[in-house]
């Protein structure tokens, strides 16, 4: 199996996506979670709202906010635990495909699903460089 070794400027700009994509959650799943948002699907002005007009129930809202707080700590912790940092961006990843399903099915325009989506390329390229430097 082919491993690259990253550079030292690709391994700080792969840091700073960690804590930039960490940042980015923890923001809208602990400060702005009661607010609105132009991101918000459908019309929805809180999370609870929007939860709600994609057709999930408030008990999955709470299991989805404690994987992608748990992950974004966990991006935050590979700062200086480097094991935590691949499953944190995978876990992201694979919520964040959710989160555009979902964009989806309550039939967003885009600019809705950009934030998700970009979560979603930002996390693959931690995940990327993560296993490169293994």
């Amino acid at each position: 199996m082919l491993v690259m070794r990253l550079t030292y400027p690709m391994k700080v700009l792969l840091m700073s996506l960690q804590v930039l994509v960490a940042l980015g959650l923890l923001n809208v799943w602990l400060l702005r979670f009661g607010r609105g948002s132009a991101y918000r699907g459908g019309d929805a002005k809180t999370m609870r709202e929007e939860f709600a007009v994609y057709g999930l129930p408030g008990w999955f809202m709470v299991v989805v906010g404690v994987l992608k707080v748990g992950a974004a700590i966990c991006l935050i912790a590979g700062l200086w635990l480097h094991f935590l940092v691949m499953p944190a961006a995978l876990l992201i990843c694979v919520l964040m495909v959710g989160a555009l399903a979902m964009h989806l099915k309550a039939r967003d325009n885009a600019q809705k699903y950009l934030p998700a989506l970009a979560v979603l390329l930002l996390s693959a390229c931690i995940s990327w460089g993560s296993y490169t430097s293994m």
